[in-house]
């Protein structure tokens, strides 16, 4: 059996394969059969547990043969920037290069390479390090999700990064903005904003082009995340059916079945929806909408739980937290692990600054609120951009391969980052926005301006966070 097939239709392809097998067998030969097949069938089964629903793409597998030529011309793009490595300041060309490399059955295009390298190097990763994950000989994993999206979703082998096929529009849209993206990074470095690595395009003789972006998994490690959502913070089609008890199949669910539930982060709260406000202003600024904050969460250990932070753990963590060419962190920012330090009480907002709602039940047991979107928001002044990065860039990461996208609650971990940052507001979606207002009168649906979208994810984070 093919571990390339979902769990719920190998079962039964195995098994109507299995009574074909036993119509046509002698007496003599079924007992062994059944032995034989029931083996298989197990096999494959205990191998679809193992990868909790994602699918290896095997020798059998449709995309075997793409995903290999994959590897291969990541793995030579990858050697040239190692055997090369990127200047410390990056220029105009570098936003603009692109690098064909020929071999034997494709051509792979590389863009913008340096600055992607660049962007890695500032995430702490080594492109040796980059270039094993993407090329090892393990095979990559397909995972198909519940969304409505078109596009292929490749995973490495150890779950790491992300491989996704876009569209030229999607592609063209990221490179043009690829200096506005890399100066919001460079500005907030704990940026919740997805990390594209690398963009790419192959072509394979008598085929059209394929482009695909590499990312960096927000879930990851992810061996035991016990649930995922993709919130939208609007209603309409926004309800998912879970996965049946005890079933090992991946569901992402939606903002419906997150009702009634908190992200418990005490200390870092006001940090988190701080950051969310930045990186949806940056998003609105571009003039974009229908993005997903994912979040995911696992229960701590209890080691992890009441960890103490000894002077080691502290150099490491700090050394986490402060990006290359940022300002020096303040060792007496942080005492407790992972705790955001009381901002100064000239940096805070009331309530009635935010242009959120709170409802009264909340207001009093939440010290902070985002503030607005409004058209006007966001850094007034270089001594305000210069106090927003002093109170977001001061967070003690996890000692951990993806920091950037965990925070540690009291009793659960959380993953949370912003995907899918291409659909812009255009004349298309003002017709779509207009059709589901007459569709959908009185609820909220996820084609609406980027100034409302903003505002309404902001809100829905400040609603479901304690």
């Amino acid at each position: 059996m093919s571990t390339s097939q979902p769990f719920y239709l190998s079962f039964g392809s195995c098994f109507q394969q299995d009574k074909m097998e036993m119509s046509t067998a002698g007496p003599g030969m079924l007992s062994h059969q059944q032995r034989s097949m029931k083996r298989r069938r197990w096999g494959g089964l205990r191998q679809q547990w193992k990868l909790l629903g994602l699918f290896e793409i095997d020798q059998q597998h449709e995309f075997y043969s793409l995903t290999c030529m994959m590897k291969e011309g990541l793995a030579a793009a990858i050697q040239s920037t190692i055997d090369d490595p990127p200047a410390n300041e990056l220029t105009d060309e570098d936003f603009r290069l692109e690098v064909t490399q020929i071999h034997k059955d494709f051509t792979m295009e590389t863009f913008a390479g340096p600055v992607f390298a660049t962007l890695r190097g500032s995430l702490g990763m080594t492109e040796q390090e980059y270039q094993q994950s993407l090329c090892s000989e393990n095979c990559y994993l397909q995972f198909i999700s519940n969304s409505k999206s078109k596009a292929d979703f490749f995973l490495t082998n150890d779950k790491r990064f992300f491989l996704k096929t876009q569209n030229k529009r999607e592609i063209k849209f990221l490179l043009g903005n690829l200096k506005i993206y890399m100066e919001h990074l460079r500005k907030y470095p704990h940026s919740l904003v997805v990390k594209f690595l690398g963009v790419h395009r192959i072509q394979i003789p008598q085929r059209r082009k394929k482009f695909f972006i590499v990312m960096q998994s927000v879930f990851y490690p992810d061996d035991r995340i016990n649930a995922r959502y993709d919130i939208k913070g609007c209603e309409v089609s926004r309800w998912t059916e879970p996965a049946p008890e005890g079933s090992h199949i991946i569901v992402v669910l939606k903002d419906l079945n997150f009702e009634g539930q908190f992200i418990t982060l005490d200390q870092q709260r006001s940090w988190l929806l701080r950051q969310v406000e930045i990186d949806t202003h940056f998003l609105r600024q571009l003039n974009v909408l229908d993005y997903s904050l994912l979040l995911a969460h696992q229960p701590l250990h209890h080691d992890e739980r009441h960890q103490g932070l000894s002077f080691a753990t502290l150099i490491v963590r700090a050394k986490k937290s402060v990006n290359p060419g940022s300002s020096p962190i303040h060792m007496n920012a942080a005492t407790v692990p992972g705790a955001v330090v009381d901002e100064d009480p000239a940096l805070s907002l009331s309530e009635t600054d935010s242009g959120l709602k709170t409802p009264h039940s909340q207001a009093a047991s939440r010290s902070s609120s985002p503030r607005t979107c409004a058209k006007d928001a966001g850094p007034a002044s270089a001594e305000a951009e210069l106090q927003d990065f002093q109170a977001q860039n001061r967070r003690l990461l996890p000692n951990l391969k993806n920091p950037l996208h965990i925070i540690d609650g009291p009793e659960q971990r959380y993953f949370v980052g912003i995907i899918d940052i291409f659909t812009v507001y255009s004349f298309k979606k003002r017709l779509e926005h207009l059709w589901k207002r007459l569709r959908h009168p009185g609820r909220s649906f996820s084609t609406v301006s980027p100034q409302t979208y903003c505002l309404r994810l902001c809100q829905w984070v400040q609603d479901h966070t304690k």
